[in-house]
């Protein structure tokens, strides 16, 4: 596991539960407004965390923490992933997972294992908007079979969207909500120009309350019930 990053408590990121939140090294997406930029250029990483000493601080928290965020840059690109997940679930943790959904593969091994207790998963585009929001174009099959493992997981999970003016149309976000018909919870996340991989996203505005009521609505008339945050 290269691990880029620990924070230490949260009461947002893994609902209903205290969590700590690990942070993997390094992504398979450019996403001009991932706020982790430091997570995903590997001329910004910092020095990377022993795993060792992520567990033994896990360890310490036993019993006043209640959960913890496996995220990053994008935790399946980690081959280890499973066998960290689980030293984790041996320490009395639950588990979330957050992933871009580029490696279905590891994904349904994690899933099958037992080793999770929630999932989200970012749909960044629909799927011929990915190069345009992500500057990779990811194979579709991949996309639509993760999200495919989230939806038939059984699990508690969501689904998110950043939302971002110049970046989606509307039509994009109608897109977007009909690959995520059948989830239990589809998030639109308001882009907030407060770091970026991209230093000109810094430029664009937060999308206002009623540029989000928009979107909101242009999702749910997919048929997909909506979360803005």
């Amino acid at each position: 596991m290269v691990i880029g990053g620990l924070q230490k408590f949260s009461l947002s990121d893994f609902p209903g539960k205290i969590s700590a939140i690990v942070y993997t090294q390094g992504c398979s997406f450019r996403c001009r407004y991932c706020h982790n930029p430091e997570l995903v250029d590997p001329s910004r990483y910092g020095p990377a965390i022993p795993p060792a000493r992520v567990l033994d601080f896990l360890a310490s928290r036993a019993g006043k923490l209640q959960g913890v965020v496996v995220t990053g840059g994008e935790p399946t690109l980690q081959p280890d992933l499973p066998q960290f997940l689980m030293a984790i679930r041996q320490l009395g943790f639950d588990i979330k997972l957050d992933t871009n959904g580029s490696n279905p593969d590891l994904l349904a091994q994690i899933i099958a294992s037992g080793l999770i207790d929630y999932l989200a998963m970012d749909i960044k585009a629909p799927i011929d908007g990915y190069r345009r929001v992500t500057g990779v174009e990811p194979a579709a099959r991949d996309i639509e079979r993760s999200i495919g493992l989230v939806i038939g997981s059984g699990l508690p999970h969501e689904l998110r969207t950043t939302y971002e003016e110049s970046l989606l149309s509307a039509e994009d976000l109608a897109g977007i909500a009909r690959l995520a018909r059948g989830a239990r919870l589809l998030v639109l996340q308001s882009f907030r120009p407060t770091k970026a991989l991209d230093g000109e996203m810094l430029t664009r505005p937060t999308p206002d309350r009623a540029s989000l009521d928009r979107a909101r609505r242009a999702m749910e008339a997919a048929g997909v019930p909506v979360l803005v945050r």
